[in-house]
């Protein structure tokens, strides 16, 4: 009995599936009959029509390793897909997380900055407060100093006047 699928190459059986084990000790009868017919060119035909239907335990062991391997490659790819949506998930957690961080530390950040801007502008309005209060005592000292300097002028002119009548 001839073994047959040996000799095939493995990228023509790659895409075959297997038939049903019921099916591969019928057609090697009928490759003995027609070899010992003289038919040469047919049994080589059922012989290639036996290798597509892949007959044979090899087949199978080959098909179901693929199988495995098929199903290996999907959870792999289930896994890293799951994974990636995990880390969408971590990512999307981290980027709310890290919003309302922020914006917990704008509001504290504001509010720490318009308590400065209420204590500069009582240190700024007390100075004003003592500019004006002195500005209005210079103003009070400029007219007194007018004051002054026009009774001054008064008696320079009173005291001129005094020494230049001539003495009658």
């Amino acid at each position: 009995m001839e073994r047959q699928g040996v000799d095939m190459p493995h990228a023509e059986r790659k895409d075959q599936e297997p038939p049903p084990l019921g099916e591969s000790a019928e057609p090697q009868a009928e490759e003995s009959h027609e070899k010992e017919a003289g038919w040469g060119p047919a049994s080589a035909n059922r012989q290639l029509m036996m290798l597509e239907g892949k007959s044979g335990p090899y087949f199978s062991s080959l098909d179901s390793s693929i199988e495995i391997l098929k199903k290996r490659a999907q959870e792999l790819i289930e896994n890293i897909n799951e994974s990636r949506q995990k880390d969408h998930a971590l990512m999307t957690n981290f980027r709310d997380s890290l919003k309302i961080k922020v914006s917990d530390l704008t509001e504290k950040l504001e509010e720490r900055m318009y308590q400065l801007y209420n204590h500069h502008n009582k240190i700024i309005q007390e100075k004003l407060q003592e500019f004006t209060q002195k500005m209005a005592k210079i103003s009070h000292l400029e007219t007194e100093l007018k004051q002054v300097c026009h009774t001054v002028e008064t008696v320079y002119k009173d005291f001129q006047d005094l020494c230049v009548q001539p003495e009658v």
